[in-house]
């Protein structure tokens, strides 16, 4: 088939395409497009911390391994209100919309099938009031970002990505947003 036959016949596949309806077209687009699950993340520093600084992880069942406060968004649900909501029922701390910053790259497309939308939020951890709920959260501390315990493959990738922790590139400065 030659380039100008292969033209001719995505340029009809797309005219019959876009005469359909829009509620047709819409089942097909989510038939043949690849699914992705969306959730939020966030880095929550220190902000008392001197460098490197410090972070706040947990610790979920079954307990082996360290995270990041996140959970998958709801349906229509604004990545910034999942990653507050998130963060409000891991870990205690309510903050607003404005306290969080954008991370850079903020939307992180992993291979497997998932978007994580990344913030970074700034608290004093020696007042913000932090708490486990001992079901989906077993324990919360600070790490310093030098010192970080055991993580779960991937918190480590994610904190890698952004210059953070043993995943990071040798000599990589952690991307991390001046101190709120």
């Amino acid at each position: 088939m030659n380039l100008r036959h292969s033209t001719a016949l995505r340029a009809v596949a797309y005219g019959t395409f876009y005469r359909l309806p829009l509620v047709l077209r819409r089942r097909i687009v989510r038939a043949v497009v690849p699914k992705y699950v969306v959730g939020s993340v966030v880095f929550v520093h220190d902000s008392e911390a001197p460098a490197p600084g410090r972070l706040l992880l947990l610790r979920q069942p079954p307990g082996v391994s360290w995270t990041l406060p996140a959970g998958l968004l709801q349906r229509r649900e604004a990545p910034i209100d999942g990653a507050l909501r998130e963060l409000h029922e891991e870990t205690g701390l309510k903050l607003s919309r404005a306290d969080l910053v954008p991370a850079t790259p903020n939307a992180i497309v992993h291979a497997k099938g998932w978007v994580d939308m990344c913030y970074h939020a700034f608290v004093p951890a020696s007042t913000a009031p932090v708490r486990a709920d001992g079901a989906e959260v077993l324990e919360l501390r600070w790490f310093a970002l030098d010192d970080l315990p055991k993580l779960s493959p991937a918190t480590g990738r994610l904190l890698g990505m952004f210059g953070i922790g043993p995943a990071a590139a040798p000599g990589a400065v952690p991307a991390i947003p001046a101190r709120g």
